[in-house]
């Protein structure tokens, strides 16, 4: 079980904007099905509400099955604590911040994607958060590859523009932080997972 952690910066020509982004990838030492269905379950587990305390609530509006393609479409609607540290809630006014989690499951090729983005608080700040999750190619039945992708830019012409940088990297430092979270219950979870399916299979 590997984690690769690569942080970089890039400047948008266009507008100017600083934008921060990191990349991630994690190996759960267990099939597909068993790592996608702990997906499902994470925000659902109340064991895990304390790991979570900065998901206030998650809403699902919209859950599809597609007959022709079999792909599975669920959006999410996600209320959190502001990003940032505390200044930024306090120049931003709002300690809140609505985004919205669009999931796509093919389970014939086995693929799992989401895609995150706020939809509130745009005028100061745009975060999207990428993950896929795939049958590992060195174990496809046994393992699982988890690849994430988080962008963070601050608007240029925002109440933040003066101090961009220094909270761009305090939101990636949060959002990290938050991601060791998060593989940590992913992994809590399918350990769950993998019992209850061995005490069924007794």
């Amino acid at each position: 079980m590997t984690t690769l952690v690569l942080l970089c910066c890039s400047i948008s020509l266009c507008d100017s904007q600083m934008v921060k982004a990191y990349a991630q990838e994690h190996i759960y030492k267990h099939p597909w099905e068993r790592v996608t269905s702990a997906s499902w379950r994470k925000f659902a587990d109340p064991e895990n509400k304390r790991t979570w305390s900065h998901i206030l609530q998650v809403d699902t509006l919209n859950h599809k099955l597609d007959p022709l393609s079999c792909k599975l479409y669920t959006t999410r609607a996600l209320t959190i604590h502001a990003p940032g540290p505390w200044f930024v809630r306090k120049i931003i006014g709002q300690d809140i911040c609505h985004c919205v989690e669009s999931t796509v499951v093919d389970a014939q090729s086995k693929s799992m994607q989401l895609t995150t983005r706020n939809v509130s608080l745009q005028k100061f700040i745009e975060v999207e958060e990428k993950i896929r999750y795939d049958p590992h190619p060195d174990n496809p039945t046994g393992w699982t590859i988890c690849r994430q992708e988080t962008s963070i830019r601050i608007k240029p012409l925002s109440a933040l523009a003066s101090m961009a940088e220094k909270v761009e990297q305090r939101c990636a430092e949060r959002f990290m932080q938050n991601s060791v979270k998060g593989r940590e219950v992913m992994e809590r979870i399918c350990k769950y997972l993998e019992a209850e399916s061995s005490g069924m299979a007794l």
